[in-house]
């Protein structure tokens, strides 16, 4: 019976035997697949143009490729670029060009992770997808930005999918549950709704690891079997939470440490941060540190921000991620998330201000940019044999040497403000401490 329990197409995977057949089994992907949208407008019409599938595992990119295959009327080629080389493209192209000149009929070519090709293999393309000769769909988990020629992206049109929600996710499930010919239709399976939202929820908007936790758990026999067996003794399969637990061991984060999620969620953990929330701070960097990202990238980029977005509204900032920095190298993991969770913590409720980084940007851009302001005479160095016949140093006055700990001299030679004090955290006190220096001070009584 377990063969029976597998399905039809020889043992293929459930997760293969659910694929759409149609457009209107398609789950997923309205922003660009809806009634009314771009693709499907060109997919109804046949008149799709070279396109890019992009987005995370298990979202559909390889459904939809093989649901336009049983649809168009031009001629279907499928191909992994891990397992071919520059050889079989040829092959692929020459073929679709003695095709076009013998019937007019053309060819589409799906390359499934497109971006394992370098870049002089997705040259050999180039030119038959420019002239027409074929029609390219290329799926990748990669940035195409990054990961194909940009001659390549700028032939063709960009489709990013994005994870599938909890709701959809289910929706597939509960039709592979019911399916007759491809799924468990046939059998005497009972999947309490506890089972199907945990697969939901726990595979990360990846339909195929979904149907796989689930081919897994009929394979085992649900809650009361003893193996794939027990499906053909009469008595119902029954999956419940416990099951579905068991079949998807563990939440998959998708995350590589030199790609997009590395810097996307890099990027996410500092703007939560400079906007002030906690919880989106903390949440992101666990989500960092649980996929393991280097904690030391992740104090680097705590301590710039304690000087970037907090500054002087905060002086203090600075130190609690310069001592962050120190524990993470110092203990490592798993005790420094504590650290670092700390740290994040503190930046996000800190007061913010950019003043010092627009200051150093602004200065910086006129040391590049103008001409070099001379340091003014009374500045420079004194205090060497000659100085005074030079004129070094003469006239300046020492601060302390002033009742309040301040003169009125030039210090840089031009009319130039720089450091402009934010309105918040200590900044505040900076202003006015600046403010009173520019006033003259009150005239004594009797005078």
């Amino acid at each position: 019976m377990g063969g029976a329990v597998r399905g039809a197409r020889g043992g293929e995977p459930l997760a293969a035997r659910m694929r759409p057949r149609e457009l209107g089994e398609f789950v997923g992907q309205g922003h660009f697949l809806g009634e009314g949208k771009l693709l499907r407008r060109m997919l109804e019409a046949d008149r799709l143009t070279s396109v890019i599938f992009y987005g995370p595992p298990g979202v559909g990119k390889t459904a939809l490729a093989t649901v336009i295959a049983g649809r168009t009327e031009r001629h279907f080629e499928r191909a992994n670029a891990a397992g071919v080389g520059v050889k079989q493209v040829r092959a692929v192209l020459d073929d679709a060009h003695r095709r076009l000149e013998r019937s007019g009929q053309r060819t589409i070519f799906f390359l499934d992770e497109i971006h394992r090709f370098n870049r002089a293999q997705q040259d050999i393309l180039l030119e038959d997808v420019e002239r027409g000769v074929v029609t390219l769909i290329g799926a990748t988990t990669e940035n195409p930005f990054f990961a194909i020629n940009s001659p390549l992206v700028s032939r063709s049109q960009v489709f990013e999918f994005e994870p599938l929600g909890e709701a959809e996710i289910a929706v597939i499930l509960r039709r592979a549950i019911g399916d007759v010919d491809r799924g468990y239709g046939k059998m005497d399976l009972v999947v309490e709704d506890e089972a199907v939202a945990h697969w939901a929820r726990i595979c990360d908007g990846d339909a195929r690891r979904a149907l796989t936790a689930l081919e897994i758990a009929v394979l085992s026999g649900g809650s009361e079997g003893e193996g794939s067996e027990r499906s053909a003794g009469g008595g119902a399969v029954r999956i419940d939470l416990g099951v579905a637990e068991q079949s998807i061991q563990r939440k998959a984060i998708v995350y590589d440490g030199t790609g997009d999620e590395h810097y996307d969620a890099a990027s996410a953990l500092i703007k939560s941060m400079r906007g002030s929330d906690p919880d989106a701070a903390v949440y992101w960097l666990a989500k960092m540190l649980e996929a393991g990202e280097d904690p030391r990238f992740i104090a680097r980029r705590v301590a710039i921000l304690a000087s970037e977005d907090i500054g002087n509204a905060d002086p203090q900032a600075i130190n609690v991620a310069a001592s962050a920095y120190v524990i993470v190298e110092r203990i490592g993991m798993p005790e420094a998330r504590l650290t670092l969770a700390q740290a994040v913590i503190y930046m996000a409720t800190a007061p913010k201000s950019n003043a010092a980084t627009v200051a150093i940007g602004a200065a910086t851009k006129d040391v590049k940019d103008g001409r070099t302001v001379p340091v003014p005479r009374h500045l420079q160095d004194g205090h060497y044999k000659g100085a005074k016949e030079l004129g070094r140093g003469t006239g300046y006055q020492y601060a302390h040497n002033s009742p309040t700990g301040y003169v009125d001299q030039e210090y840089l030679g031009v009319d130039r403000t720089y450091y402009l004090p934010g309105p918040r955290g200590y900044e505040i006190q900076i202003r006015k401490y600046l403010d009173q220096l520019q006033s003259p001070p009150p005239s004594s009584p009797g005078v």
